[in-house]
């Protein structure tokens, strides 16, 4: 009952630009998807959503790349 912990395991090595990169485009995707479509009473709403998304998506790629231009000074 009383066994040693394990030791904690290694971080995954992911590529986080390109994850960014891959959903900010999913957004702008879904935006042009929206603008062709567009229903009259709910186009607003999901205009917006998806400009949302893609500006989210913006701050995420500018925080990432800083952060790993920091991690790489150090």
């Amino acid at each position: 009952m009383n066994e040693p912990r394990r030791p904690d395991p290694e971080p995954l090595k992911t590529n986080d630009t390109l994850t960014i990169l891959v959903g900010t485009a999913l957004w702008a995707v879904a935006l042009v998807v929206v603008l062709v479509v567009r229903p009259a009473t709910t186009w607003p709403v999901w205009t917006w959503t998806c400009v949302a998304g893609i500006g989210l998506g913006l701050f995420g790629l500018l925080y990432v790349r800083r952060r790993d231009s920091r991690r790489q000074r150090l």
